[in-house]
């Protein structure tokens, strides 16, 4: 219980504070492989991918999402990243959901970010939203893993409609399956 005491971790959104709780195992190991797979895929490359860095986008709105990836050098401070990144993902917890799905998205959203990814572990799903041409998000897509057995249950036809992997719109060869997301 100590170690919950010394953990302090706040979000600034629209001038209100967040407290934020310490994520869960199943958390962690969905936001780790998920940096990692984008990260050996970012090698070399203009933009980098970082986890759980602050990101300042106004005075009063400074956020901590899971992963963010950002194309742009110098948005890249020593302590945190300043304005919207490109590419911002949030892995839900069960005391972060409402506001995930709500207030945190509606932010990024109003400050440009590209694309934005929910990933629901315990639904074993993602949501993919991307900005349109009036600076709007849109679902672009919903990604859902299964086991065997559902996989199996399924028809013809729904198989032939699911889409087991996905892209980040930054970079199209770039194509991760869902199943390496949620592999335990």
């Amino acid at each position: 219980m100590y170690a919950l005491a010394d953990y302090i971790k706040t979000e600034l959104i629209n001038g209100v504070e967040y407290d934020m709780s310490p994520a869960n195992i199943q958390h962690i190991r969905i936001q780790r492989r998920l940096t990692m797979i984008i990260g050996n895929f970012l090698q070399g490359k203009k933009c980098e991918v970082f986890a759980e860095a602050e990101v300042r986008l106004s005075p009063i709105d400074h956020l901590i999402p899971d992963i963010c990836i950002v194309c742009e050098p110098s948005q890249v401070k020593d302590t945190h990243i300043e304005g919207a990144p490109d590419f911002v993902v949030e892995v839900l917890s069960p005391s972060t959901r409402r506001k995930d799905i709500t207030v945190k998205k509606d932010t990024y959203e109003r400050f440009g970010v590209k694309e934005y990814w929910i990933i629901n572990p315990k639904e074993e799903c993602i949501e993919v939203y991307r900005l349109n041409e009036q600076g709007c998000y849109y679902l672009d897509n919903l990604y859902q893993n299964f086991t065997p057995d559902e996989w199996e249950r399924l028809t013809d036809e729904q198989k032939a409609e699911q889409k087991l992997s996905l892209k980040i719109s930054l970079y199209d060869e770039l194509e991760i399956q869902v199943k390496d997301i949620f592999e335990m």
